[in-house]
């Protein structure tokens, strides 16, 4: 831990921690949900006090839950208490800054660390006259967003401008990987105001030792499996995956997340990718699992042979990594944050984004070569615990707190 225990202040306006507890993978569920609940928890263990402020979306959630040691999770009114999805929750956030801003008028944090740049809205105001010192992480950039979705991106439109104010605002940025540095300075935040933080994974829940297997559907003839863990939302890829098996004999791919498996046939997606392996011929070789709870995570991924993870872009990328932990080889898509965890030919290899020929040829050649695909589980084991435990993403997250408190200190 650092010299000196930090009264700390989480803002995730949209992700909740406590979404762990239950399971991911609904339309705004995901990694900065897991970022979240493990940062905070880490952070509590080396001996921080941490406070997580997200918006209350349930009338029935207490007002405050406290999950870990030193960890408190605060249910913000803002808006309904109702779910309501993340791009249209702007208009709220003055209702959460001026909230915050209450709160710390008479309990000041340390240090304020805003997820997300509507949570950085909130947080600038909340702290802007009481000399509370800002870290902001972004999880997904406007720019990025808009370059790949184009006309779909349903971001809020002023969203790009407030991102750019955001980060001239903060005392430090903390990007998760080198590709968001490149696309923060861009954007014309001042690169000495960014460090790179990567995001953590728990090396002791993802492991190689523990249970493999996870069969909620019969095996496909006992071939070779393929596991792809993620929102089920079109820019994630899992089509590309679904296209590659068209040209990967023998193999099953189980996609897990979206929905809880009960509600899947009602998912517009999942009725989409449904259609998607119909029409490739490969229905009886694609299972939908739904929703899986965080604790049987290890275990799906586990039981593959290998991880495919395939998005069009990706801030960072939570599932390689915690694949990685598990002694599980990764085809990644060459983007964003895959670039830094996944090494090519080392710990997994690298596609080209929406290529299932490509995506398929390097599978094949994989699952050809148990040997190889060995070795690349065992590096992708010892890097992710030497790089990327929670041990070393807290102490350095926490040497950018105390920078930046003592900054503020000197002026």
């Amino acid at each position: 831990m650092t010299a000196t225990a930090l009264q700390i202040a989480m803002i995730s306006e949209h992700a909740s921690p406590l979404a762990t507890l239950t399971g991911l993978g609904g339309a705004d569920g995901g990694g900065q949900n897991v970022f979240v609940a493990d940062l905070a928890t880490e952070l509590g263990r080396q001996g921080h006090q941490v406070t997580v402020f997200t918006r209350r979306d349930d009338p029935d959630l207490p007002p405050i839950v406290e999950p870990a040691p030193g960890v408190r999770v605060e249910h913000v009114p803002a808006g309904p208490a109702r779910p309501v999805p993340k791009d249209h929750l702007l208009r709220w956030m003055p209702d959460f800054g001026r909230y915050l801003e209450r709160r710390w008028a008479a309990d000041p944090p340390d240090v304020a660390h805003a997820h997300f740049w509507m949570s950085g809205l909130a947080t600038l105001r909340a702290a802007a006259g009481l000399g509370i010192p800002v870290a902001q992480t972004y999880h997904a950039l406007g720019t990025v967003k808009r370059r790949h979705q184009g006309d779909k991106d349903t971001s809020p439109p002023g969203r790009i401008r407030l991102e750019r104010a955001i980060g001239r605002g903060a005392d430090a940025v903390i990007a998760t990987c080198a590709d968001e540095v490149a696309e923060l300075t861009r954007m014309g935040v001042p690169r000495g105001r960014v460090s790179v933080v990567p995001c953590g994974v728990d090396v002791d829940r993802f492991c190689p030792e523990g249970p493999a297997t996870f069969d909620p559907v019969p095996a496909a003839g006992g071939g070779p499996r393929l596991v792809a863990l993620s929102r089920l939302v079109e820019r994630k890829g899992v089509d590309t995956a679904i296209e590659a098996l068209t040209q990967i004999p023998g193999a099953e791919l189980l996609v897990a997340g979206g929905p809880p498996g009960e509600e899947m046939d009602a998912d517009a997606e999942v009725h989409r990718l449904r259609l998607c392996a119909k029409e490739a011929g490969v229905a009886d070789r694609v299972h939908f699992v739904g929703r899986v709870s965080r604790d049987r995570v290890p275990a799906l991924l586990r039981s593959a042979d290998l991880a495919v993870t395939l998005p069009w872009y990706e801030p960072f990328g939570m599932v390689p990594l915690e694949a990685m932990a598990c002694g599980v080889p990764v085809v990644a898509s060459a983007v964003g944050g895959h670039l830094d965890t996944v090494v090519d030919h080392v710990t997994g290899v690298h596609v080209p984004p929406r290529r299932p020929a490509e995506t398929a040829r390097q599978v094949r050649d994989l699952l050809a070569h148990p040997v190889r695909r060995e070795a690349y589980g065992i590096a992708a084991a010892d890097r992710a615990r030497v790089r990327f435990s929670w041990t070393r993403v807290g102490r350095e997250t926490a040497q950018v707190y105390e920078r930046i408190r003592a900054s503020g200190d000197m002026k």
